[in-house]
């Protein structure tokens, strides 16, 4: 029942959100579009609830600069000025209201990583997608990008294990505070994190 209610209470946040940030999402839609031309939204296949793959929407933060092979450069090279700034507030992230209103994400949850990674996680931390991705989650309101890859998947799969609808207030709540003081947004030397290549 609980998560019946979950489910209702994501789409209806997320029906609500879109509708009073669309203004919102208009400029930040501009400026993209302006600032690094097109495509204005970041689209990536990514693991979803038991790992079922689905098109995770963001706006889009680094240009298509390549080297001289014509292979794009690292992506803190490709990182613009209001790519960083659009990080820094999470504002890249509210196209993924769209996931949540189809039923692909959950406003709270584990993040959704790379489809890559599937084949590198433990059957513990693989426990992470027996719950829907989140815009926003556990580990994220205890240090997001700062932690570790083990770190992380600990703190995902307590949530797994601990869920309630009083966890994702609390962390709904943390999150706002995290987002405001711009903390753990990115490893030192990364763009977001390194690459998870797994446990062996």
């Amino acid at each position: 029942m609980s998560r019946l209610v979950k489910q209702s209470l994501d789409f209806l946040v997320a029906t609500v959100a879109l509708l009073l940030l669309a203004p919102l999402l208009a400029c930040l839609a501009l400026a993209v579009r302006l600032g690094m031309g097109s495509p204005v939204l970041f689209r990536d296949v990514r693991p979803g609830y038991k790992g079922k793959p689905f098109v995770l929407l963001k706006f889009r933060t680094m240009d298509l600069t390549r080297d001289s092979r014509g292979h794009l450069l690292p992506d803190e090279q490709r990182l613009t000025k209001l790519g960083q700034f659009l990080r820094h507030f999470s504002l890249d992230e509210i196209p993924q209201l769209w996931n949540v209103w189809n039923g692909e994400m959950s406003l709270v949850g584990p993040r959704p990583l790379l489809m890559e990674y599937l084949g590198r996680y433990t059957p513990e931390q693989a426990r992470r997608h027996d719950v829907k991705p989140g815009m926003t989650g556990w580990a994220q309101v205890n240090g997001r990008n700062a932690l570790s890859w083990e770190e992380r998947f600990r703190l995902d799969v307590w949530y797994v294990d601990h869920w309630s609808l009083g966890l994702d207030i609390r962390i709904i709540l943390r999150t706002i505070r995290k987002v405001l003081l711009r903390e753990g947004v990115s490893q030192s030397g990364h763009a977001t994190m390194p690459k998870f290549l797994g446990n062996n």
